[in-house]
């Protein structure tokens, strides 16, 4: 029951991640992605000074086997310096993808970017098929039924999206009071980051089948990396484009706060034995949706909510 509480956290925090890094994300500012890379990169690197620190108090008194999983991914980290070194290409695979993300927040609607970026787990499996680190026997039924859903399902969006008469396209858009422009490069950056993001994701199954570091030291290594592109956000937005960083931000720090803790919840369902915790954890994308009609008032047609939900189904049944 507990891991089933925490799956459920890390599925509302990682969908509020996405809502609030929209929200705070105005279409006409160039610097929005920077402003979210901060964010992000600040409270990640708050949390990584934290598990430093508990980590060397864990390890000279109790050792991480004496205490909750809960708290190890809290406080506990085994991390090294080369294991930041060792990291820092899947590391930086993952954040482009991020940022790619981000900057596809000003172009196109949440309800159809987070459902594209949360497939990059069938294109990593057929990726770790082609390069040998699965065998075909890792290959089911299910699993074929699930990548086969998504790719139908992201085909027919981007068919959808740019088929729609721009009539109707505006004035969906106006009740939302947002309006986006219809361009094949709007869409390609959400795609970009599926694809990018999968090369992380075979990255990562590469290091851990190669190397001895562990589950929390390449996560520090990581919350490191953005620290440090976090620092260089800050720069480039105050001292070269003259912008403020803190003031009228709020959502963006929100966003910040649910990136972290989701990732910090779904660490502790990873190292526990409930296996419906990554089904439900990967279906926060459907949350997003829900979260950008309510609050965003995003309104598609009935043909993008089917394909959204094709890829939902999919994400849910790879999961």
């Amino acid at each position: 029951m507990l891991y089933y509480f925490l799956s459920i956290l890390a599925l509302l925090c990682w969908s509020g991640s996405d809502l609030f890094s929209k929200m705070g994300t105005r279409e006409r500012d160039k610097n929005s992605h920077w402003k979210v890379v901060f964010f992000v990169g600040l409270v990640m690197g708050i949390h990584f000074f934290i598990t430093l620190i508990g980590g060397a108090i864990i390890d000279n008194t109790v050792g991480v086997d004496g205490v909750h999983k809960i708290v190890a991914s809290l406080f506990y980290t085994d991390f090294k310096l080369i294991d930041f070194v060792n990291y820092l290409p899947v590391a930086a695979l993952y954040i482009l993808a991020m940022v790619l993300g981000y900057v596809g927040l000003r172009y196109i609607e949440l309800s159809i970017s987070s459902p594209i970026c949360n497939s990059s787990g069938a294109l990593a499996f057929l990726l770790c098929l082609v390069f040998g680190i699965f065998s075909t026997q890792d290959i089911t039924t299910t699993t074929i039924v699930g990548i086969v859903m998504i790719t139908v399902g992201i085909l027919a969006l981007g068919f959808v999206e740019q088929r729609e008469d721009e009539e109707i396209k505006q004035a969906r858009q106006e009740r939302a009071n947002r309006k986006y422009t219809k361009s094949i490069l709007a869409f390609l950056l959400p795609i970009s980051y599926l694809v990018i993001d999968a090369f992380g994701t075979v990255g990562d199954e590469y290091i851990f089948a190669n190397s001895d570091i562990t589950d929390y030291a390449a996560n520090s290594a990581f919350e490191l990396t953005f620290f440090i592109l976090a620092v260089f956000a800050f720069v480039w937005l105050k001292f070269v484009k003259k912008d403020t960083v803190f003031k009228g931000n709020r959502n963006l720090l929100w966003g910040g706060l649910c990136e972290t803790v989701g990732q910090v919840f779904y660490m502790a369902v990873m190292f526990s034995d409930f296996s419906a915790g990554m089904v439900i954890i990967s279906a926060y994308c459907a949350i997003s949706v829900l979260w950008s009609r309510i609050f965003l008032k995003e309104k598609m047609s009935w043909k993008h909510y089917a394909a959204i939900a094709l890829v939902i189904a999919g994400i849910v049944v790879l999961g």
